[in-house]
């Protein structure tokens, strides 16, 4: 197995790797700096990787399945070898502390090694003397991958594995704000698929519009904002694409009485912060049972200030800065509301919120019992700010978790397994977790309701949403037609 270098990154097309006339080049968000050159594909780039794609879909999808899984499992282990190089470029263009940046390699890589085993045998639905009546799932054809910014290498598995293991091509592009490691996933995918059964396009705004667009692509999956995924959603219904949205999240976490509270409370924080705010489903508003509020926010503003934020490649740096300028902006947008608003800010650094590194550095900021009407419970911030409001009945705090557009993921702290399903089954969301939360795994569906998106991704859901329904219905010998 040939290992890939991090010095020069290109497209790959057709199994071949390939520059472009135009360049353009990502920002390190803890330093400022400026990252080697990426391409900016255009829509000749765009044309021949479709075209590519289309080629290999025949012949890929009559790959026994048995053998794209071990293929699956070769990138994954190829991956693997190389983690300290990947974690590396990972906190260089994301900005996430380096332990967290070789976690999420590993991690891909586990994601990678689930779905390869998955399967989807045919299902029987009858047979009897007249008839034989089997459904089957087939691939669905040439798929586009769009991944973010805030976990560039595990989105890429989850979309690159689903598809693979399914019978499809995959073209995919990464976010502009972080496209180095999935340029170097693919390329180092060459060794063990076909050319152009994997094949990654970096680029600017133009190229995501241009692959929904494409009426050579027959599905998209789709990771980002609401915002982006209605108009992905609606490029993609021009040709009548299969999509499959994974949106954002604004996940409440429903704090019991009877929880352990310094426990509770350290671990509720380091899911709020995680990857700095970071994560679709991050937990992203708190709600604390009002005889424990006090002390319980007391526990959390004590785990929080012992939480380093620094440049990632720094071994004491547990939180890295925000990833990009437009994201960092946005948040210092919510703050200043939150301040005119007259809100009250508990942090354990008051004196630097907005720290004067020369970085996107932002320290957790907790904002204590706001109205429920105020932007920071209605809106996702997407960074390390987030607020912790009481509550008194479950019926209240029920229908106040619920009063989102959102409906990611949510989870229920209690030691009261009667409580927790009582709770938990109500909550509008695609996951919910008990006395955890953000916990995925390749073998579970993951989606969200209401605007968090659309379709699954992971699990037997997941994989079928790769592919398109066929069932074959035989009438026997003998039978009266």
């Amino acid at each position: 197995m040939s290992r890939v270098a991090f010095d020069t990154f290109q497209n790959v097309i057709d199994g071949k790797l390939v520059s472009t006339t135009n360049t353009r080049h990502g920002i390190n968000p803890a330093r400022l700096e400026e990252l080697p050159s990426v391409p900016v594909s255009s829509q000749d780039d765009v044309q021949a990787a479709v075209n590519a794609a289309r080629r290999a879909a025949t012949s890929w999808a009559t790959v026994p399945l048995q053998e794209r899984q071990q293929r699956v499992v070769q990138l994954a282990d190829a991956l693997v070898s190389q983690k300290e190089e990947f974690a590396n470029m990972l906190t260089l263009e994301q900005g996430k502390p380096l332990s967290a940046a070789a976690g999420e390699v590993a991690t891909a890589a586990g994601f990678l090694k689930g779905i390869a085993k998955l399967g989807l045998p045919d299902t029987i639905v009858v047979d009897n003397e007249e008839q034989r009546i089997t459904t089957r799932y087939v691939p669905v054809g040439v798929c586009v991958g769009i991944v973010p910014w805030n976990f560039p290498i595990t989105t890429i598995s989850f979309k690159l594995g689903l598809a693979l293991v399914a019978g499809n091509p995959i073209v995919l592009k990464p976010s502009p704000f972080t496209p180095y490691c999935g340029l170097k996933v693919v390329e180092l995918a060459q060794q063990f698929f076909p050319p152009g059964v994997v094949q990654v396009l970096s680029g600017d705004d133009n190229l995501g519009p241009w692959l929904t667009a494409h009426p050579g692509v027959d599905k998209v999956s789709f990771t980002g904002s609401a915002q982006t995924g209605i108009k992905v959603m609606k490029s993609c219904a021009a040709t009548l694409k299969r999509v499959t949205l994974e949106l954002g999240g604004n996940d409440p976490a429903v704090v019991c009485a009877d929880v352990d509270i310094s426990t509770v409370a350290a671990k509720v924080a380091t899911l709020a912060l995680y990857n700095s705010g970071q994560v679709c489903v991050a937990i992203k508003r708190i709600y604390v049972h009002s005889s424990i509020y006090d002390e319980f926010l007391e526990a959390m503003l004590a785990a929080i200030k012992k939480m380093a934020v620094g440049d990632g490649l720094d071994s004491g740096s547990f939180l890295g800065p925000v990833q990009n300028k437009m994201q960092y902006e946005k948040i210092m947008n919510l703050f200043h509301s939150i301040q005119e608003d007259g809100l009250n800010v508990t942090t354990p650094h008051p004196e630097k919120t907005f720290s004067n590194k020369s970085g996107y550095y932002i320290n957790p900021v907790v904002v204590t019992n706001p109205p429920d009407t105020s932007r920071i419970v209605q809106e996702e911030p997407f960074g390390p700010i987030f607020p912790v409001m009481k509550w008194d009945t479950e019926e209240e705090v029920i229908q106040r978790a619920n009063d989102s557009r959102d409906g990611l993921g949510a989870s229920v702290w209690t030691n009261s397994p009667t409580q927790a399903d009582r709770i938990a089954t109500q909550l509008q969301a695609g996951t919910v977790w008990i006395n955890t939360h953000s916990q995925i795994q390749p073998d579970v569906a993951f989606g969200g309701h209401k605007q968090s998106g659309i379709g699954t991704e992971l699990g037997i859901e997941g994989l079928k949403a790769y592919c398109n329904v066929q069932t074959i219905h035989q009438k026997k010998s003998g039978s009266k037609l």
